[in-house]
């Protein structure tokens, strides 16, 4: 344990005496996340859709089949009632509900009919309003048709109410900010490492390490653990940046957001070392770490959702760590999900963070 202790002070030692990283450490998260998000957006498509029809009708089916019958939808079949597909949209399997209402049919001459009710997803702002604008514009195109045809009182915009779920004012920021904050622990916990091994395998510090009798696995804890800390510190300050800017708190219990982040830090860091350990040059470590934490950004849901994506790289998208991390971080942020619920989430980081350690283990070669 002391051998251990005198490690982590070493590394310590090294970024306080380097005169970029301490302030890249502080700067970076706070430049991100005062920067980032008023300028980041995205498009979306497949939004998937549950249909809870009281009606059962020949409008209603007329309805249905126009949902299902564009590109823009997965029409995800029809819900018994409003509560079954709500828990569906809470656990993330549709993005918007359509509730047709008992006896629209026959109501729909009245002058007062009971509208149509539409509910988004809103956790992605973005997906949400353009699920939401995309339903209401094949709902509304239908009652059109139907109006043509029989001559309704009411109009398309009098027999549909919507409902924006988990982030009311659609706030694009709101769904970006716990993305921006996993993207400082990636860039940070994944590259530092492995810049600071390869870069004493150049400058020869790293031999006297070797011909001691320092064992692997403390080692790589030496490395391991600094950026662990580093890596905490960083999602804490992000996190009391978006309280104090943005107004943004967890709705759900922070400590499940701690606890994933010190599996995912564990993740990255010991991807990082296994990455340094098998590079010799700081060119190589870099190229392949940059090539790693491009799949990580671009695949794994924090720019663009999965569902979003075609089957094969959704099949790809379950081997990216990152993308259990994201599922936490969101889920926890603004739907107030309870770490119950997120178990698969914890036990896929878990067995990730099992698995890279292990290889910065193996792959750390000692040269008497």
């Amino acid at each position: 344990m002391r051998t251990l202790l005198v490690l982590i002070q070493k590394e310590f030692l090294q970024i306080r005496r380097n005169a970029f990283l301490p302030r890249l450490i502080v700067a970076f998260p706070i430049m991100i996340m005062l920067v980032m998000p008023w300028i980041t957006a995205m498009d979306v498509r497949h939004v998937g859709v549950a249909v809870v029809d009281n009606d059962h009708s020949g409008v209603s089916r007329r309805i249905i089949s126009h949902i299902g019958a564009t590109d823009w939808f997965t029409l995800h079949g029809m819900a018994a009632d409003y509560e079954t597909a709500l828990r569906q949209l809470e656990r993330g399997q549709v993005d918007v509900i359509v509730e047709i209402p008992e006896h629209f049919e026959r109501d729909m001459v009245r002058a007062e009919p009971k509208p149509i009710s539409i509910s988004a997803n809103s956790v992605n702002a973005t997906k949400g309003s353009l699920g939401m604008q995309y339903v209401l514009q094949t709902v509304a195109k239908t009652l059109k048709e139907l109006q043509a045809e029989r001559g309704l009182v009411a109009g398309a915009s009098e027999l549909t109410v919507v409902q924006n779920r988990y982030n009311p004012s659609l706030n694009y920021r709101h769904y970006m900010i716990p993305a921006l904050m996993i993207m400082l622990m990636v860039l940070i916990c994944g590259f530092l490492p492995t810049l600071n091994i390869v870069g004493e395998k150049e400058t020869g510090t790293i031999e006297q390490i070797n011909v001691t009798p320092l064992s692997k696995l403390t080692f790589s804890l030496g490395k391991l653990v600094p950026y662990w800390l580093i890596g905490l510190f960083m999602l804490t300050v992000a996190m009391l940046i978006a309280r104090a800017v943005y107004g943004l708190w967890p709705v759900g219990a922070p400590g499940v957001i701690y606890l994933a982040a010190m599996l995912f830090i564990l993740v990255m860091s010991g991807l990082g070392v296994t990455v340094a350990n098998m590079s010799d040059t700081m060119q190589q470590a870099m190229f392949v770490m940059f090539f790693f934490v491009m799949i990580f950004m671009l695949m794994s849901g924090l720019m663009t959702p999965i569902e979003s994506m075609p089957r094969w790289a959704q099949t790809i998208t379950l081997f990216l760590p990152p993308r259990y991390f994201i599922e936490v971080m969101r889920a926890v942020y603004l739907k107030g999900t309870a770490f119950t619920e997120l178990w698969r989430c914890f036990a896929a980081l878990g067995l990730f963070a099992l698995l890279f350690n292990l290889l910065s283990v193996v792959t750390y070669k000692k040269q008497a």
